[in-house]
């Protein structure tokens, strides 16, 4: 005899994960107790009518997990379970508050931006080593470039540093131009919202199979020049309070590996995990809660884009064994069909609509995929 437990296992990839090495870092782990005194054999049919266990990524990588235990086993099940199952979404979750509506396209030159300052960074870099090693060089008769002076008032200054210094100050430039354009664009949308599509869905929304549904635009733009639609998974980040917790912190001490110090706004209203420092989107305009850019999911998996049809569209489903839609403080499978309009030389405009989808009746293992987490360089368009 036994007692039954549901235990959830993360390791959630931070802001650009590709920083940190999966394998240091803490696995944050929840236990719920289900049932005492069971036997095994009770056990396994007590769980065959619950959602089925998943893993999403391996131990030593990034980490999603659910399982069952009796006592300190684990148990594993190849069988059916009774039914395929829904989970519920609270209504005032993050899903409502940061994954549902209108979503407008970054400016691109964020992206280029970012390109500009790493060479930036690398030109400074080589500037800086050839002026310590330029009085070696001078030594052995190499002559000099760049290390004259040029006087600005009263002030001399290196020959070298008025070339790279400007450099550093481009990609600065137009981030900013960039935001302030984010920004007008945002303003502009606000004062014109278009009206919501209308969608019917004809096949029940079950994970590993097609989604079949209708899409109408009551009030389509005149720039509209065509629209395609896809349907993808992955998994929100989870509640820095519950992630705290499962790891054994005081969420008044020294942050868990990964997390930054805790700040105000978006994470007391349970929209950040900490981890973005205020990076993973542009500048957006603070009367929309959750912002007008869709932040991507760190760990995601789209499907194949398919462009909408007058009457019925079929849209594959993500590759991959994924369970269906999970909200617990800890973890937070989330599924959701994007409608990426073209606009012709303007960019792309998102509908988000969240699904409700049923689990598999099977044990599901998947890779988890995982992404920098940066808005700019996460477009649907460019992941498929």
């Amino acid at each position: 005899m036994g007692k039954l437990i549901l235990e959830e296992r993360i390791k959630y990839p931070p802001f650009e994960s590709y920083r940190y090495k999966p394998e240091l870092l803490p696995i944050a782990v929840s236990q719920t107790d289900i049932e005492n005194n069971l036997t095994e054999s009770e056990a396994y049919e007590t769980i065959r009518g619950l959602p089925p266990p998943f893993r999403i990524g391996n131990k030593s990588d990034w980490l999603v997990e659910r399982r069952y235990k009796l006592d300190e086993t684990t148990l594993k099940l190849d069988e059916k379970h009774a039914q395929e199952m829904l989970e519920a979404v609270p209504r005032d979750s993050v899903v409502y508050k940061q994954r549902t509506g209108w979503y407008l396209t970054p400016n691109v030159i964020h992206k280029q931006a970012r390109n500009i300052m790493n060479f930036s960074v690398s030109i400074l870099l080589i500037a800086l080593t050839y002026l310590f090693l330029e009085p070696i060089l001078s030594v052995w008769g190499v002559p000099s470039i760049g290390t004259g002076r040029v006087r600005f008032g009263l002030l001399d200054y290196p020959v070298l540093a008025v070339v790279v210094v400007p450099i550093l100050f481009v990609p600065i430039f137009m981030r900013i131009s960039a935001n302030f354009s984010d920004l007008i664009k945002q303003r502009r949308f606000l004062r014109s919202q278009p009206k919501e599509p209308k969608i019917v869905f004809y096949s029940d929304t079950t994970s590993g199979e097609s989604l079949e549904v209708s899409i109408e635009f009551p009030e389509a733009k005149p720039d509209w020049k065509s629209m395609s639609v896809l349907w993808r998974v992955g998994v929100l980040p989870p509640s820095r309070g519950a992630l705290v917790s499962a790891l054994g912190r005081d969420r008044n001490g020294q942050p868990a590996p990964g997390l930054t110090t805790e700040l105000p706004h978006h994470w007391s209203v349970d929209l950040d995990d900490g981890t973005g420092g205020g990076e993973d989107s542009p500048m957006q305009n603070q009367d929309v809660k959750g912002g007008l850019f869709l932040k991507p999911m760190r760990i995601m998996q789209q499907s194949k884009i398919t462009d909408v049809g007058n009457e019925r569209t079929t849209i594959p489903a993500p590759r991959g064994n994924w369970p269906g839609t999970i909200f617990s403080p800890l973890i937070r499978i989330h599924w959701e069909m994007v409608i990426v309009i073209n606009r012709g030389n303007r960019p792309e405009l998102l509908w988000v609509q969240p699904l409700k989808v049923k689990h598999p009746a099977l044990y599901c293992v998947t890779e988890a995929i995982v992404n920098s987490g940066r808005t700019e360089t996460n477009h649907p368009l460019s992941l498929s």
